[in-house]
């Protein structure tokens, strides 16, 4: 990966509500990789997100698709493909699934590329296409998170960033999810993993960040964080 331009390259990133959480943060996404963002709750991975997706303000350098972002509003960095899954999926409740999907895509007007995405989408997720009159808020929570994935996809991103996907679903929706990533980035869409669940994110991803008290603390490949012992001792319970 050294030599190619990254996505989407973060340095000495900091931010925080009041008092600093983020301290001098650096990490970068490539083209079609999907990256795991992890550590314990309260490491600072929510903030990160926030201030990469520009709802939170910050000192540092933020790069995406060449483009600076430093000083962005949200609106521009979404425009520029940058989008975010939040955590708790934050779905329109009392709107139908279709018209969630369609959210995602109100900043396009490319009428057949949103007609061609939402198919796409339903190929993705066949539950969002058997719901798609379903009013959302009434579905299951592994249902939202795969609407909320999807309005995402909507927006046809270069970069999603996915928060704590996995929380309070059954394994066997996780697994489906994960899978959709793994297909997403086959079209090229890279993916920022935020998880409490470190095996998890780190077996399906490319490579990996942990971070601790709003610092990244160590980074490799997601094979090299497995099989540290650090990382198994602290966060896998396996030595």
């Amino acid at each position: 990966m050294s030599g190619t331009q990254p996505l989407l390259k973060v340095e000495g990133l900091e931010a925080g509500y009041g008092m600093p959480v983020l301290k001098n943060v650096s990490l970068e996404v490539h083209d079609a990789e999907i990256v795991a963002l992890v550590g314990s709750n309260g490491a600072g991975k929510t903030t990160l997100l926030r201030a990469l997706s520009r709802v939170l303000a910050s000192r540092g350098t933020i790069v995406f698709d060449g483009q600076e972002l430093t000083h962005a509003t949200p609106d521009q960095a979404f425009k520029r493909g940058l989008v975010q899954v939040p955590e708790g999926r934050q779905l329109f409740d009392q709107m139908t699934v279709r018209d969630n999907l369609l959210m995602g895509a109100y900043r396009r007007n490319d009428k057949a590329g949103i007609a061609r995405d939402l198919d796409k989408i339903y190929a993705l997720f066949p539950r969002m296409a058997e719901r798609r009159s379903q009013i959302a808020g009434s579905m299951s929570g592994g249902e939202q998170q795969m609407c909320a994935m999807g309005r995402a996809l909507m927006a046809a991103p270069k970069l999603v960033m996915v928060d704590e996907m996995s929380l309070g679903l059954a394994p066997v929706v996780v697994t489906q999810l994960m899978e959709v990533l793994a297909e997403i980035r086959k079209d090229g869409v890279a993916v920022l993993l935020v998880e409490q669940d470190i095996h998890l994110a780190l077996e399906g991803a490319d490579r990996g960040y942990v971070m601790e008290n709003g610092h990244v603390v160590l980074e490799g490949t997601a094979r090299q964080l497995i099989d540290n012992p650090e990382v198994r001792r602290a966060y896998l319970a396996l030595e």
